[in-house]
């Protein structure tokens, strides 16, 4: 669905780094695991404390599990000009022209590692996280081309230092893809296995992705 008003040119670009039925299919993944988790955890209650005791805790449980799928399944996010939209249950709005904090992301869960731009601020001060790439193993996926560039040219117009670095960053990664390098190779790829293991998530320093993009061709 299309959100610029009638008559105006939508220039909407998408931001979602897995496809609708992907998304679809990870939200009944984690719904049908917290259905197994609560329903195993509110017969254990039941046994102990009877059966009221043993359903209200399986819903204690339960509830946000599938509030959590629902969620996954819904959430889609897109590149307005420099707006950075993210909706899930509602909407999160960043322009990133304005944003007072621009960082990069790991996370770390079940042996795949997600690259993705946090970014907080004006107009309403929330904070978003846009996935950029996933790895899990030699095998990986990045946003594509019009995302990468659209994205980079909304850091570049920042006039922030960070948002310099992280637009060439992304033009690095561009270039990288354009030359035909092998995922290894590539500089989002390289940041992700730079970060420690162990964490479920964790910021990159600022310093330390300057650091690395000086050394980028």
């Amino acid at each position: 669905m299309s959100g610029a008003a009638p008559g105006e040119p939508d220039d909407r670009v998408p931001l979602d780094l897995l496809d609708a039925a992907t998304l679809h299919r990870r939200a009944r993944l984690v719904g049908a695991g917290g259905l197994i988790v609560a329903a195993a955890f509110g017969g254990l209650v039941g046994l102990l404390g009877g059966r009221v005791a043993g359903v209200l805790a399986a819903a204690v449980v339960a509830v946000p599990l599938l509030l959590l799928a629902w969620g996954e399944a819904r959430r889609r996010s897109w590149l307005a000009g420099s707006v950075v939209t993210v909706r899930a249950f509602g909407s999160r709005v960043v322009d990133l022209h304005q944003a007072d904090r621009l960082d990069l992301l790991v996370t770390d869960m079940r042996g795949s590692r997600t690259v993705g731009l946090l970014a907080g601020g004006p107009p309403r001060g929330k904070t978003v996280n846009v996935a950029l790439a996933m790895y899990a193993g030699s095998g990986g996926r990045a946003l594509g081309i019009l995302p990468l560039r659209r994205l980079a040219d909304a850091l570049a117009g920042t006039g922030d230092a960070r948002g310099l670095v992280l637009s060439e960053l992304l033009v690095a990664e561009l270039r990288a893809e354009a030359r035909g390098e092998s995922l290894g190779d590539r500089p989002l790829y390289r940041l992700a296995s730079l970060a420690p293991a162990g964490r479920l998530a964790q910021r990159l320093h600022p310093d330390a992705v300057s650091r690395f993009v000086a050394t980028l061709d």
